[in-house]
């Protein structure tokens, strides 16, 4: 199954949108964003998509701070990209001052994964990194299981704009460092491949 959209009343507000985002019934274990001011309906992830997201949370677990947490459900806010976006992975400091219980602000994640789906990787590949470089989150790991030249991790930093530098791509069965405040080395080869 593929992503539905859901065309929006152009005129409408960034606050309109999310709360028709916030207050709408979905289809249970569907995931909803709202990408480029289109709210999307997707399907929940594929077994080996969440095998590979579960095996990156599992390493970042052993080296992040305390008062930060890596959820895999976080809906993280770009209103200047009209974006409300789930990663399958955030990293963020823990905040209890948060002023809403459905999303965070995208600026506060640290790190952001993102493992694409056959039907949707255009997405993971640049409207939601380009959403994420201009929230300015520092890292960026896409996880492209249907990248042309074959199943790749490629890590992104240094946010420019709407731009971020790849800053180191490996081949599935190949490690990816992804650097402090991380310190990390992720061997793709415990990836399950397509």
């Amino acid at each position: 199954m593929s992503a539905l959209t859901v065309s929006q009343d152009p005129e409408q507000s960034w606050d309109d949108l999310v709360r028709f985002w916030e207050e709408m019934e979905w289809p249970e274990g569907s995931k909803v964003e709202i990408i480029e001011g289109i709210i999307t309906v997707s399907p929940a992830p594929a077994y080996r998509h969440n095998v590979i997201a579960a095996r990156i949370q599992r390493r970042l677990y052993s080296v992040i701070p305390e008062d930060w947490e890596v959820f895999q459900t976080l809906a993280i806010a770009v209103p200047s990209r009209l974006g409300m976006l789930i990663p399958d992975i955030v990293v963020a400091p823990v905040r209890e001052d948060s002023e809403t219980d459905s999303h965070i602000p995208a600026a506060l994640a640290e790190l952001v994964v993102e493992v694409t789906s056959k039907s949707n990787a255009r997405h993971d590949r640049i409207s939601k990194p380009a959403a994420y470089a201009i929230a300015g989150i520092p890292l960026y790991l896409l996880v492209d299981r249907w990248a042309p030249e074959g199943p790749t991790a490629t890590l992104y930093g240094e946010p420019k704009g709407d731009v971020y530098r790849p800053l180191s791509t490996a081949k599935f069965g190949e490690a990816i460092k992804i650097p402090a405040p991380f310190d990390l080395v992720i061997d793709t080869g415990e990836f399950p491949e397509t």
